[in-house]
């Protein structure tokens, strides 16, 4: 049920590639300093933004910075967006942070963003990052400290939406000679409410379902890193990382309504589910670092171990009732056991050479080797024949994959430079079923390598005038979750369908970018998907009932393209920060489909061919309201027009969000409500030629009031201990 939540979840997702920003604030320590150098600037490949000098970071966490730096978004408050891309990876100091999507989250809401010198958005990234699909990177580039000793951070939260949620965390650093060691602990518990109305059929039958899923979640989390210093060129570094989720009692009650056009009277039936899942994750990397020579040179060696192991049963209830809902006894019971094991094993060698005349060529290889096992129990038990149907399914799924690449970079002159490189992947899989039934499921080989080029340019017309270009081309592989063959049930006729054929999907991104005065800026962006990764809803009766299925699956191609206009710029002597961005973006979806590849039957033919143009419009601002700088006032706000997406119209968005904060001597403490205006709501409308349509009304309840108190102690000068490149990163984020 959970993973059902969360591939509709994936919705929202969407929202953040249109949404297109989420702009700025500032950040740092309370001086009396004035702002000369660029704030926000582009060079030949990414954005910088310079947030060491701005009010709004003291007490704040490196996620809700990141929410109101340029070019990035967040819908859920959980993942993180830049515009046009379908993810942000996040970096720290030019490495990889090392961790799953649940504990990434966690651990950004638990660093303290005053430890942020400035933040870079990397919306092309070059062929020396192991990114997938279309995704951006941002990397986060900590304040340099020096000296020894202790400092640390201690951050107490609670938020009231639909039910109260509550958290900790305490990050120590500390420095003494050639050792570092940096950790953080944390926990939080929550329980995420959410509000389905699902409709769905055509002329000859109906479904209805509504009602709500309860999820409740407990997490602890932490890392502890560890950095020696061998010599003045040589150093060693150790990460490890750990996540744990329990979610016990996760529950779903759906009233279902289903009308046939032969039949005298509506049928009516409950779906009632529960749930319990846990989930741990361990990763541990070795790092070893040499410098070369005195332009910069150096080798970078890593290897990596992680081990994830999610484990979840259900029982899923179907109910008969009438039309006042009552409880006429349960007729059928499907219990599932969907437990997920991977095992990765990874290693990376990157060798940066540096020349004299502003030169510098990058080489490098990956290879990772990753074991899933999914040993799936699905039992089926109906009152009314006293039948039981038991169709366990063991699949396991083994994939290498073996990358390299090489990059060279010049600047030809003081105005204009450029970056060209590519990158070669080899991937060799199989999945194996050892319970299915069709031959088709027991060996599933795949073995496929690509070349994939990289190109950014960058012309400095002038000292207020910057004009940029950049090309790239990437793979997307499915997630394991996606390649495992189980169904997900949200009733007994509505559920998602795995696809162990699913294949990898090709990126290609273009990026024409003109800045003004490090403050305005115009962004032309397309990207072309060929057998984009999606799910396809395929609806029709089967066996004489009127069934909808979620599939995952490649649904041909799709386009976007976008041109956005943007201000960060700082107004009435630096009292008020402001962003802001206009733009429209252009989607262009093509696919069909209408065979479910797992069982084959045959439903009316699902299209997409549509075409949209969304307007998006969003703005963020902080304002100092005193002198001595204790007091301030931040409104950030987004609206997103009606756009196409794979499953039909997604209807408009838009969300207010205000927040107060008093700082006091090392003692931060801040009042924030999100969704002001409670219109954070995801609805979609879909209609097809041969009179299928499909509506989806999902409130996660984002309305929230989140008090949060921080305080900082120690040494605040104490050097933070050198962040090191995971090798399993890209594994890392193919699990959730």
């Amino acid at each position: 049920m959970k993973k059902i939540t969360f591939t509709l979840a994936l919705l929202s997702a969407t929202l953040a590639v249109a949404q297109q920003t989420k702009d700025s604030a500032n950040v740092q320590t309370i001086q009396e300093v004035k702002l000369t150098k660029k704030v926000f600037k582009k060079t030949s490949d990414r954005f910088i933004y310079d947030v060491a000098a701005a009010p709004v970071a003291k007490g704040n966490t490196a996620f809700g910075l990141l929410k109101e730096t340029p070019l990035v978004s967040s819908t859920d408050d959980k993942t993180l967006k830049i515009a046009g891309k379908s993810r942000a990876v996040i970096y720290l100091n030019g490495r990889e942070t090392h961790m799953d999507a649940d504990g990434l989250e966690q651990f950004l809401k638990n660093t303290p963003a005053e430890n942020i010198q400035r933040i870079e958005v990397i919306t092309t990234p070059g062929s020396e990052y192991k990114v997938e699909s279309s995704d951006g990177i941002i990397n986060i580039v900590l304040k340099k400290k020096t000296g020894d000793g202790l400092n640390g951070n201690m951050r107490m939260f609670n938020q009231q939406n639909y039910y109260n949620a509550s958290g900790a965390g305490v990050s120590l650093n500390f420095r003494k000679g050639p050792l570092g060691v940096n950790t953080n602990i944390n926990t939080s518990q929550n329980i995420q409410q959410q509000h389905y109305t699902l409709k769905n059929g055509n002329a000859a039958a109906t479904n209805q379902t509504e009602g709500y899923i309860t999820d409740p979640n407990l997490n602890l989390g932490g890392y502890l890193n560890i950095d020696y210093e061998l010599n003045d060129k040589s150093s060693v570094a150790l990460t490890y990382n750990s996540r744990a989720n329990r979610s016990y009692n996760s529950t779903s009650n759906l009233f279902n309504v289903a009308t046939y056009a032969d039949a005298a009277a509506p049928e009516y039936t409950w779906t009632k589910s529960k749930e319990n899942a846990r989930t741990y994750n361990n990763s541990l990397n070795l790092n070893y670092q040499l410098k070369t020579d005195s332009l910069g040179s150096k080798l970078n060696l890593n290897v990596a171990g992680l081990l994830y192991k999610r484990m979840q049963t259900a029982n899923n209830r179907t109910i008969a009732s009438d039309e006042n809902r009552n409880d006429n006894g349960t007729y059928l019971t499907i219990y599932q056991e969907q437990p997920q094991l991977i095992n990765n094993f990874s290693s990376t060698a990157d060798y940066v050479q540096k020349f004299k005349g502003n030169l510098s060529v990058a080489m490098g290889a990956n290879y990772n080797k990753t074991k899933t096992d999914n040993d799936t129990k699905y039992d089926a038990f109906n009152a009314l024949t006293g039948n039981t149907l038991r169709q366990p399914n063991h699949f396991l799924y083994d994939e290498d994959i073996f990358g390299a690449y090489v990059t060279v970079e010049k600047t030809l002159s003081p105005k204009f430079s450029g970056k060209i490189g590519a990158r070669y992947e080899v991937t060799n899989s199989l999945g194996r079923s050892d319970d299915a039934q069709d031959e088709n499921l027991r060996n599933i080989k795949r073995d496929y390598d690509k070349i994939l080029p990289y190109l950014s340019l960058n012309y400095a017309i002038s000292e207020n005038n910057n004009l940029s270009y950049a090309f790239s081309s990437r793979m997307r592989r499915p997630s394991f979750w996606e390649l495992n063959p189980v169904r997900n049930i949200l009733t007994e006729f509505n559920y998602t369908q795995n696809n162990p054929f699913v294949k990898a999907s090709s990126v290609y991104n273009h990026e024409l970018t003109y800045m003004y005065k490090s403050a305005y800026f115009l962004i032309l962006s397309h990207s072309l998907t060929k057998d984009d990764i999606t799910q396809v809803p395929l609806q029709g009766v089967i066996e004489g009932k009127n069934q909808l299925r979620y599939i995952r699956t490649n649904f041909g191609d799709t386009q976007e393209m976008s041109a956005m206009v943007g201000m960060q710029k700082s107004f009435f002597k630096g009292y008020l920060s402001s962003n802001f961005n206009v733009g429209l973006q252009r989607n262009i979806n093509n696919g069909s489909l209408n065979t479910d590849p797992l069982t084959g039957d045959i439903f009316p033919l699902y299209e997409n061919h549509q075409k949209s143009t969304s307007f998006v419009l969003q703005t963020n601002n902080n304002l100092q309201l005193d002198k001595k700088k204790t007091w301030f006032l931040g409104a950030n706000y987004f609206y997103v027009d009606q756009q196409q997406i794979e499953l039909g119209k997604l209807q408009s968005l838009m969300s207010l969000d205000l927040s107060l904060k008093k700082l006091w001597n090392q003692w931060t403490f801040s009042l924030g409500v999100n969704d002001v205006l409670n219109t954070n709501k995801i609805i979609i409308e879909d209609y097809q030629d041969n009179g299928n349509y499909n509506y989806i009304n999902q409130n996660q309840y984002n309305q929230a009031v989140e008090l949060t108190i921080v305080y900082n102690f120690g040494n605040q000068k104490v050097k933070k201990v050198r962040d090191i490149d995971s090798a399993d990163k890209d594994i890392k984020t193919r699990t959730k």
